[in-house]
């Protein structure tokens, strides 16, 4: 047997890493155990061209860097399930709390809406909105339908589709206020925001939102989406005071929701987000712009088409450029005080239909502003009043200033002031009732009193004077004269028999008006000389119905007491009518058979005049509410602006005589017997008392001048 050459043993080592490039034989590495050692690795052999690690070593750091990323993924979807569990749990929890605490949904209801007070004119015209809400509520199908669609567009598109709560919107929300870095979106629903105005306070808790929560599932539950969608507009806040989109469209537009544009749609719409800050009449440009963001959002939602986007975006909303600036508002104010009187508390929307006549109060509000606007700076003068009467006793038109909107006092009804030679009627009658007549004669000279000596104007006398003409001449000294002979409590009941309500000084002084009157009772008091001898109920109201049309109060019309014989009544307006014709008030004439009287207090800080037709009695006012001395005579503005009411508000209407009629002494040769002749109107020993008025407690005058010696010293 041939001998043959024994090849060497090859072992298998666990301990080299590198090894000869030329080596024949295999090589196991430590990744090739199946149960890795324990040894600590040795230093790597170092190579003659240098030292590199083997491919087998590159392979096994890619898996284990493999390894480490799926772990970590592993590790991480696990923990955020884990996390996720305790959150639920957690929400859960904190719901049922929060839940636990509220009263049971069965005993949840829909709050009363704020009543409303719409106060109409004599047509049937808005004169104003009042109450909380500030504009009664409207249907779906009522208003433009632009206003659902606008609010819709950008404040909850997907209103129609959701539950309630709107998981999508909540999450676009979260996104962009962490994108953002702050919360600049807000995720609740329509329903979510009607739940928190009806129900909650607007604090920011988890509580608070919890419970939004449960009362918008509610909410969706109890009522269809139509449903839920009015009560939000007719509720939601608006800014500038105003709740619901009538009280909205009102104050912004003046027009109703129902006449709503699309430009103004949108400018409404985009008001919730921020009421106040957004607000057209605080800032209208801020306005403008998210109103463009509106109608924006509506395209891209195909709830408006190109064109009408594109007429929108060329014709922004116009609005109104001031709220309750008109002069009607004046009215609106006295009309709901008087309410509580007339019907008790307000408990629904009411309608009021006034005596105003929106025309009428037009023409008056022109007249008064027109005067100061032209005149005002040149006669020192900054405010004024106008009230109209007509025989029945309505009040038909009542400017309370010269601007609602920059002062909200009325001084027709509110503010006392020095009715000056405009008191002077008051004396005349009683005179005439005490058995003078209008020809009459008195020397008008310088008298003294005491230490009082009153005077005429420009210290201009004129010896012996007829009644007529001192009337039409407002001569201070026969009014003295004449309060002296009848008595100052003679006047002073003739005045408050009349008319007049406010607490009257029975000294000689009332013959040149020293006591404090306002417009609305001197002119009421006027009123009798118009109508025949009448003192009708002056009134503001002629019904009060809820909005179903149950009446809940009515103004029966009444002629009113006699408070002056038909003979008296002919002969004050004999002379009243002097003073039109050529006397103090000259520049009051218009056509019509008118008397009345001018007054001017001293240093001229009120100017009066207060005339009458047999239709209307209006009485105008012009001064300063701080008192101050004007450069004006009652036969001036005021006679002026009563001039330019009248004309307008007696075109087209029929001529008319003024109630009476006195031809001269011939014909009442005897009228002091039959004066004299016995009548409860000539008893002069029964006591006076002043009639309680029902705005005894009404605010008193600003600026007014009290002292007996700022009397008038002119006409």
């Amino acid at each position: 047997m041939a001998s043959r050459k024994k090849s060497a043993r090859i072992e298998p080592t666990f301990e080299a890493s590198v090894r000869d490039e030329s080596s024949a034989g295999f090589f196991v590495g430590e990744d090739d155990r199946v149960v890795p050692s324990t040894r600590k690795k040795k230093p790597a052999a170092k190579q003659r061209g240098g030292s590199r690690k083997t491919s087998a070593s590159r392979r096994s750091r890619g898996k284990g860097k493999r390894g480490g990323i799926f772990a970590l993924m592993r590790g991480a979807m696990y923990w955020g399930m884990v996390m996720c569990l305790w959150g639920g749990i957690a929400g859960v929890g904190i719901v049922a709390y929060y839940g636990a605490q509220m009263p049971a949904a069965t005993t949840w209801a829909i709050p009363d809406r704020p009543p409303n007070v719409r106060i109409v004119s004599v047509n049937g015209q808005l004169v104003a909105n009042r109450g909380m809400t500030g504009g009664e509520a409207i249907g779906l199908h009522e208003m433009s339908p632009y206003i659902p669609q606008a609010v819709m567009a950008i404040e909850d598109r997907r209103f129609y589709s959701h539950f309630g709560i709107d998981p999508i919107g909540l999450g676009r929300a979260m996104v962009a206020n962490v994108a953002r870095g702050r919360i600049s979106q807000g995720g609740s629903t329509l329903t979510q925001q009607l739940a928190k105005n009806l129900f909650l306070k607007p604090e920011r808790t988890i509580e608070r939102k919890v419970q939004e929560v449960l009362m918008a599932l509610w909410l969706e539950h109890e009522y269809s989406k139509d449903q839920i969608l009015e009560m939000y507009l007719n509720r939601v806040y608006f800014g500038s005071g105003s709740y619901g989109v009538e009280a909205a469209s009102r104050r912004y537009f003046g027009k109703s929701a129902r006449d709503v544009s699309l430009p103004e749609a949108a400018l409404l719409a985009g008001l919730l987000q921020a009421p106040s800050r957004l607000s057209p009449a605080r800032n209208p440009a801020a306005a403008e712009r998210r109103a463009q963001l509106v109608l924006s959002a509506m395209r891209d939602q195909d709830r408006i088409g190109d064109g009408e986007l594109a007429t929108a975006m060329s014709s922004p909303a116009s609005r109104t450029p001031a709220h309750w600036t008109g002069s009607e508002h004046y009215f609106a104010d006295r009309v709901m005080e008087e309410l509580p009187e007339l019907i008790g508390e307000v408990r629904q929307d009411i309608i009021v239909e006034t005596t105003a006549d929106l025309v009428l109060q037009t023409f008056a509000e022109a007249s008064i502003r027109r005067l100061i606007d032209e005149q005002g700076k040149t006669h020192s003068v900054s405010q004024g009043a106008l009230v109209s009467i007509d025989s029945t006793g309505a009040v038909r038109a009542m400017v309370g200033g010269y601007d609602y909107a920059t002062s909200q006092f009325d001084r027709v009804s509110e503010a006392r002031r020095q009715p000056g030679s405009a008191f002077k009627p008051f004396v005349y009658m009683a005179a005439m009732e005490a058995g003078l007549t209008p020809d009459t004669t008195r020397n008008d000279a310088p008298v003294k009193y005491g230490k009082w000596a009153p005077r005429n104007y420009n210290d201009k006398y004129y010896g012996q004077v007829s009644l007529t003409d001192a009337l039409a001449k407002s001569l201070n000294s026969v009014a003295v004269q004449l309060a002296r002979e009848v008595g100052p409590s003679a006047v002073v009941e003739t005045a408050w028999r009349m008319g007049v309500e406010s607490d009257l000084q029975p000294n000689l002084s009332i013959a040149l008006g020293t006591s404090e009157v306002t417009p609305l009772e001197l002119t009421a008091a006027y009123v009798p000389f118009a109508n025949g001898g009448y003192r009708p109920d002056i009134h503001f109201v002629k019904r009060v119905k809820t909005a179903k049309g149950e009446v809940l109060y009515e103004h029966r019309p009444a002629t009113g007491p006699r408070v002056a014989r038909p003979e008296v009544i002919g002969m004050m307006n004999a002379m009243m009518a002097q003073t039109v014709s050529q006397g103090t008030a000259r520049k009051a004439a218009f056509g019509w058979p008118a008397a009345g009287k001018t007054g001017t207090t001293q240093n001229a800080r009120d100017a009066w005049f207060v005339g009458y037709t047999a239709n209307l009695t209006t009485g105008v006012w012009f001064g300063n509410d701080d008192g101050s001395p004007t450069k004006n005579t009652g036969g001036s503005m005021p006679a002026l602006a009563w001039n330019e009411f009248m004309a307008a508000a007696h075109e087209g209407v029929p001529v008319a005589q003024l109630p009476g009629g006195w031809s001269g002494g011939g014909v009442l040769a005897k009228v002091e017997d039959i004066l004299r002749a016995q009548d409860p109107l000539d008893d002069r020993t029964a006591s006076i008392e002043r009639p309680v008025p029902a705005s005894e407690t009404r605010p008193q005058a600003m600026g007014g001048v009290g002292s007996i010696m700022d009397v008038i010293l002119g006409n």
